[in-house]
């Protein structure tokens, strides 16, 4: 079966917001501590959004890479390591796929092992959104949480009136009351166009020992076997191949590079949100996407003003029920002890675990190939 066809309604318009609690506090700090160029990352980061949404037709979204993302706002890595970085990460995985060893992967990997990959993400992002957004505007801040959240479990799947609407409306009234002028916004705006630029290959070779050995082995997992699981679980009629996954992977990588934009992927928490929210085709992706390239193209001067003024409390909320919808996902292993246990175990060392992902991947794979030739008895009841 063909993937359905791109909607735009309101069901999409709310899909649209569903990683937004993801990807604003991660592209922030990386255009604030590389000193990046906003109106090039913002654009950069829509076109790839839209060209997406368009080529699978499914709520699939791109995400700014996690493990670099981290490493640009800690380590304050210059502007043009992260283009090479971009670059390298594109070729990469454009090798790994065309050689096949996209296919192998994705037979080595069981399913109890991307569940448990899932679950973790899961866990993290629940994790984040409790521990650093909920509270971060002391009193008023777990008030919106709150009111954002009834607002959430009463109109979680309702397609007359979407929960991420009312959610986003209310945050932005609260930003413009309290927070923002109009007169500031009015002033931000300008017109500015992204800049091209071409990584040096110093610049290639720096960018992959530094960003893209640490974050390839979390794209293996999360952003390839993970996202083509989910896209099988919330699509079973759709044909999408692991390959296909991890061709769009690296052109857009490669693409972002020459844009001076940050280096993307896609991911399932992404996914899950964006479908967790309404989305069910490409068109809440090309919405987001339009977003970004419209914030690039006419407020970039006043991009870090504009978005850090919207309630971290109410992206908190979004970004739980992220969480949410891929932690449920590991339901379907329920009678299925052993391969519960296994994807437990990875969830455990990709969450709380230095290089967790790697860890889980390699220790879950092993015991489930084990258990496969009866090496390793499933658990007992009583354990």
């Amino acid at each position: 079966m063909s993937p359905p066809a791109v909607r735009f309604d309101r069901n999409e318009l709310a899909g649209a917001f569903g990683d937004l609690g993801t990807d604003l506090p991660l592209i922030v700090g990386m255009v604030l501590a590389a000193h990046l160029d906003a109106a090039s990352v913002l654009v950069a980061y829509g076109a790839m959004q839209l060209l997406t949404g368009l080529a699978y037709r499914l709520p699939m979204p791109v995400q700014p890479l996690k493990a670099v993302a981290a490493l640009v706002i800690t380590q304050h890595i210059a502007a043009d390591i992260i283009y090479g970085a971009g670059l390298a990460i594109g070729v990469a995985m454009l090798l790994i796929t065309a050689f096949g060893l996209i296919d192998w992967l994705a037979w080595a990997i069981p399913k109890s092992v991307v569940r448990g990959i899932q679950l973790g993400l899961g866990l993290q992002l629940a994790s984040l959104a409790l521990r650093e957004y909920v509270g971060a505007d002391h009193a008023p801040g777990y008030v919106l949480a709150a009111v954002a959240f009834v607002i959430t479990v009463a109109l979680i799947g309702n397609r007359r009136l979407p929960a991420a609407l009312p959610v986003v409306a209310l945050g932005l009234i609260y930003a413009f009351a309290l927070k923002l002028p109009v007169s500031e916004v009015i002033r931000s705006a300008g017109f500015q166009l992204p800049r091209l630029h071409v990584p040096t290959l110093a610049d290639v070779v720096t960018g992959f020992i530094v960003l893209a050995l640490p974050q390839l082995p979390l794209s293996l997992g999360n952003s390839i076997l993970a996202t083509h699981q989910i896209a099988r679980d919330l699509f079973p009629d759709v044909r999408l191949s692991v390959r296909k996954v991890g061709l769009t992977y690296g052109a857009m990588n490669l693409a972002s590079s020459f844009l001076s934009g940050v280096p993307v992927c896609h991911g399932s928490g992404g996914f899950a949100g964006h479908y967790a929210f309404g989305g069910r085709t490409g068109g809440s992706v090309v919405i987001y996407g339009a977003m970004f390239i419209a914030l690039g193209l006419f407020f970039s001067g006043g991009f870090a003003r504009l978005v850090t003024v919207f309630p971290l409390p109410m992206l908190g909320v979004l970004l739980l029920f992220e969480g949410i919808a891929l932690v449920v996902l590991v339901r379907d292993l329920a009678g299925e002890r052993s391969d519960f246990f296994i994807a437990a175990l990875v969830a455990v060392c990709a969450a709380f675990l230095p290089y967790g992902y790697v860890v889980g991947l390699v220790i879950g794979a092993t015991l489930a190939h084990l258990a496969r030739r009866g090496y390793v008895p499933p658990p007992s009841a009583s354990t």
